[in-house]
């Protein structure tokens, strides 16, 4: 790693490791999840459409993951677990999204009840207990695989009444009852109306009215059959200007485009999780030739559980890319300055455990980057997350490491925590 300490009156440089425990700083995790509750929707929607509204169920069936594909079939003889029921669709919650309190042995693709999952995955009590048994203050989350992680489920849907209500209803619940009497420790993260840009650009600025910093967004528009951010129409301009106008973070998770990336259709899982980088990958050089970056300074993007250490490279090629083929690189004027102006200037990438990333931190920026715990998923690092940090950063200087594993993720979202 990168030597980036500081030096003490002594001479030797201060390293985090060597902190007493209780002032190493606390984790302010940009990445987390919730399983919704089952009370999410029909708590908040007309009891007109309590036959097609989004409702838990309890049934047994069998689930697979290959090729990054998941797929899941009803069957008497399968695991038992709670599903959703959304219009005519069926949709199970699986053990590898609710996977702390777990050996990983036991962490597979099958079928999971609220009973059986740890509590802190859909009650905000008992999240707010695991995070302090965590060493972390503050956490935003993502939707979980119902809603999926940028709400295309509701994009999905036939009815977009209902659908509106959906979005409007799981945004109300993340800010009132999820995020509501944390004293500011649970962070909103809100979805939006995909299918209809001022809709969404409507409910962006409502919902900062009340304080939300933080949205999700789909990594690869077009992978849902929706119109690229290169859209000559500027399809999602509306939502790109309420954002900015705001300082409402764009956050694309890994899987917010509902594809994986894998190699063919029977690749073992373990192919399409190596590779989760791609997607954000991909995204982020859509991103840095749109133009849509240069219209918007004021814009954020964060990258969230897609990794630091492939970041250099693809800011180098840019940049390359920008200055040897901008005669047929079909960006024009859109792109005034070099891609990795923008880089710096607005997009922030997410890890929870990257050592190749920090060894190349000054390449990365060290501005750049959030750290994230990934409750309650299968790559999570709880209860360990502390630990992790050390093992990754204890050689920084406290400065440092109080930026990475809080104070950018602070700056970013405009908390009002301790940087």
């Amino acid at each position: 790693m990168s030597d980036a300490s500081q030096t003490s009156d002594q001479g030797a440089p201060q390293r985090v490791r060597d902190l007493p425990p209780n002032e190493i700083p606390k984790i302010v995790s940009v990445d987390d999840h919730i399983i919704e509750p089952p009370n999410v929707w029909t708590d908040r929607i007309p009891s007109k459409y309590a036959d097609v509204m989004p409702r838990s169920v309890r049934m047994r069936g069998t689930m697979n993951f290959v090729g990054g594909v998941f797929s899941f079939e009803e069957t008497e003889d399968g695991d038992e677990a709670d599903w959703w029921q959304y219009e005519d669709g069926r949709y199970p919650i699986t053990r590898l999204e609710c996977a702390v309190g777990f050996d990983r042995s036991e962490v597979t693709v099958r079928g999971i009840t609220y009973e059986e999952m740890r509590k802190g995955c859909w009650d905000p009590k008992a999240r707010l207990e695991d995070m302090d048994a965590n060493w972390t203050e503050a956490s935003m989350s993502f939707p979980s695989s119902f809603p999926r992680f940028c709400g295309q489920r509701f994009y999905e849907a036939k009815d977009k009444e209902l659908a509106d209500l959906c979005v409007k209803a799981y945004n109300d619940w993340q800010v009132d009852e999820w995020c509501g009497d944390s004293n500011g420790r649970l962070i909103p993260c809100i979805i939006v109306q995909l299918w209809d840009p001022q809709a969404a650009a409507a409910e962006i600025r409502r919902n900062a009215a009340r304080g939300v910093r933080g949205m999700t967004f789909s990594e690869i528009p077009p992978y849902l059959g929706l119109p690229s951010i290169h859209d000559a129409d500027g399809y999602w301009d509306p939502v790109f200007e309420a954002c900015a106008e705001t300082g409402v973070v764009v956050n694309m998770h890994i899987g917010s485009s509902s594809k994986m990336p894998s190699t063919s259709p029977d690749a073992p899982a373990a192919v399409g999780s190596t590779l989760t980088f791609n997607n954000a990958m991909a995204s982020m050089t859509d991103f840095l030739f749109s133009g849509v970056l240069a219209r918007y300074p004021d814009l954020k993007l964060a990258y969230s559980e897609g990794q630091i250490g492939w970041i250099p490279y693809i800011v180098e090629r840019a940049d390359k890319v920008w200055e040897d083929n901008r005669a047929w690189g079909g960006f024009g004027d859109k792109v005034p300055e070099p891609p990795s102006t923008y880089y710096y200037r607005q997009i922030y990438g997410c890890f929870f455990d990257d050592e190749y990333g920090l060894d190349n931190i000054e390449k990365v920026g060290v501005d750049n980057i959030c750290f994230e715990t990934d409750y309650p998923h299968s790559d999570s690092t709880w209860p360990h997350s502390r630990e992790t940090a050390l093992k990754l950063m204890g050689d920084l200087s406290p400065e440092l490491f109080r930026k990475f594993v809080r104070g950018n993720a602070i700056d970013l979202l405009s908390l009002d925590l301790e940087p």
